[in-house]
């Protein structure tokens, strides 16, 4: 548990990650109007530590899941946004060692796919990788950088199924579609 005092929750008239929006627009003949969030595009990253038979997650905390739940921790896969002029790979390299200390070849991170993430509010796109680790790839303990505070979970395959399943465990989307993918990949092996 963290402790957290709430100074005061307003209304965001200037951020440098999203930008409030409203969408005027005709339907069918009908005038509509919808209300959403103009936000950056992601990657996320499935790790799996080979050594370790175990997923690799971040734990997070999020302010608007403390809202909800008066804890606000997450557990999420590896992810950034996609805010600088690089490749997409490059930005999930880049990821992963900034988010868990492991330091991944170009030629061993594999797209999955890509997909909307928070379609009614934002419609931002994420593109998911997969990619091996063992600990001859540890470059440092992880953590992320400036103000982010991270903390590198490893959930043993053995236990995932009932970790992705259980409710009381506060976890994305993204990160319960990549292990459904990961397990129904590993069943035609």
């Amino acid at each position: 548990m963290v402790d957290i005092t709430i100074v005061k929750i307003e209304a965001c008239v200037e951020s440098l990650y999203i930008q409030p929006k409203s969408m005027h627009y005709v339907q069918n003949g009908r005038e509509k109007r919808w209300d959403m969030v103009d936000a950056h595009n992601s990657v996320a990253i499935l790790l799996y530590h080979k050594e370790f038979d175990a997923f690799v997650f971040v734990k997070q905390f999020r302010p608007a899941i403390y809202l909800k739940n008066n804890d606000g921790f997450t557990y999420e896969l590896c992810a950034g946004l996609v805010d600088k002029e690089k490749s997409l790979a490059q930005i999930a390299l880049e990821e992963i060692e900034e988010e868990t200390g492991y330091g991944v070849a170009p030629q061993n991170l594999h797209k999955i796919t890509s997909f909307y993430t928070a379609v009614g509010l934002a419609g931002g796109q994420q593109t998911l990788y997969y990619a091996e680790l063992d600990e001859s790839m540890r470059l440092h303990q992880g953590g992320g950088i400036e103000l982010e505070e991270i903390e590198v979970i490893y959930v043993p395959r053995s236990e995932a199924k009932e970790f992705l399943f259980n409710e009381h465990i506060a976890k994305t989307s993204g990160l319960m579609f990549a292990l459904m993918w990961f397990f129904e990949k590993d069943s035609r092996v």
